[in-house]
């Protein structure tokens, strides 16, 4: 049957399904060529012609032919092969893979990358079922600067931080204020609160925000997610490894250092959506409490986010000046009518449910340039 398809494929008789996954393959490389991974650039290029020709790559898709564009299913093969490199399960392609030390030339990783196709099938088409999830520590950049931006105009910044996210993944942001922060502009020492941490985001912003409190006190560290990693066991570890693009060892090195100090802190996670989480929220008397999220919401139905929003805003009835609520998000939005969409930090605090918008930054959060991004 699969020699079978690989000929009706050879001849160009790909299904339409097929042919749209092809044109999402390209469209990846375009991207990750964009977001500094020419690595993969390379690699799903050649697995697009691949794909088109009725190759192995055709076979491992084989199934999957109709998945949705956010699926993102063009970077869960990526994942999967990712993985048998970093637990050394193909070495031949561990030789060209910069994150296990490999040379980075990516014209002789294919051959690699193919024949690893070839003979760990199962283990890849396995690793189709799940979703990519990095949980990028550079976000929390934007979330926790922009976090201290909202604690320097709050009528009481001192008081404790409740810290929840949705969308959470591993609750890796969760730990954003034990990272340490420097700014682009010539800053001798990077902003922390901890004498010692295993991630310094370098550089986090392109200035340092003015007016920032000196400390944050952060007391709870509660998120959910539909699919929560177990950042402190191996295997979500690993899991998390593997979604990171091979060539960009900085985002790994940051993410090795957050799996740390997720071994020292622990956080609370529940399997959850976000509406359900938000629903048994509440407010605490003498707190700040603080929901945020951050490149997860283009990928929550359309119902689910008018829930969430609704539920914000019956909180939000309920603050006071020492009670007080923030929904702080780091999303793609437009700004304009037909405009692109940019990755902005939005705060919206209460009382008085005031929204502001603090800056802008990459999709993997760093370096934020602070400011209304709609003055620029």
């Amino acid at each position: 049957m699969a020699a079978q398809r690989d000929d009706v494929l050879a001849r160009g008789g790909e299904t339409e399904g097929l042919s749209r996954q092809i044109d999402l393959i390209r469209q990846q490389a375009a991207a990750c060529r964009e977001l500094g991974s020419p690595f993969y650039e390379a690699l799903l290029g050649d697995l697009a012609d691949d794909v088109a020709a009725g190759g192995v790559g055709a076979r491992v898709l084989a199934g999957h032919e109709d998945d949705a564009g956010p699926s993102a299913l063009a970077l869960r093969v990526m994942a999967a092969v990712h993985r048998l490199v970093l637990t050394g399960r193909a070495p031949a392609l561990a030789a060209h893979y910069p994150s296990a030390g490999g040379d980075g030339n990516a014209a002789a990783a294919w051959t690699a990358f193919r024949e690893t196709l070839e003979d760990h099938m199962d283990a890849v088409r396995a690793g189709l079922a799940s979703p990519p999830q990095t949980n990028e520590v550079g976000r929390s950049a934007a979330l926790f600067g922009g976090l201290l931006q909202v604690l320097a105009t709050a009528g009481q910044p001192d008081l404790p931080v409740r810290l929840v996210e949705i969308g959470a993944s591993a609750g890796l942001n969760l730990l954003a204020d034990q990272f340490a922060y420097r700014a682009a502009a010539a800053e001798a020492e990077p902003w922390h609160m901890t004498e010692a941490t295993d991630v310094v985001l370098d550089p986090a912003w392109e200035t340092r925000p003015h007016g920032i409190p000196e400390a944050v006190r952060v007391v709870e560290r509660r998120g959910c997610d539909l699919s929560p990693i177990d950042a402190r066991s191996e295997d979500g570890a690993l899991s998390l490894l593997s979604c990171v693009w091979p060539d960009q060892t900085h985002r790994l090195e940051r993410l090795r250092g957050a799996l740390a100090v997720a071994r020292e802190h622990p956080v609370e996670l529940v399997r959850a959506g976000g509406g359900d989480f938000l629903d048994d929220l509440q407010l605490r008397d003498g707190h700040h409490t603080v929901v945020w999220h951050s490149v997860m919401w283009q990928y929550v139905p359309a119902a689910e986010q008018q829930r969430m929003l609704d539920r914000l805003e019956a909180l939000g009835t309920q603050s006071t000046a020492d009670r007080t609520l923030t929904h702080l998000a780091f999303e793609p939005r437009r700004l304009e009518p037909g405009g692109r969409h940019r990755f902005v930090v939005a705060a919206t605090t209460w009382p008085g449910g005031e929204e502001r918008l603090l800056g802008e930054a990459p999709p993997h959060g760093v370096p934020v340039r602070w400011g209304d991004p709609r003055a620029r």
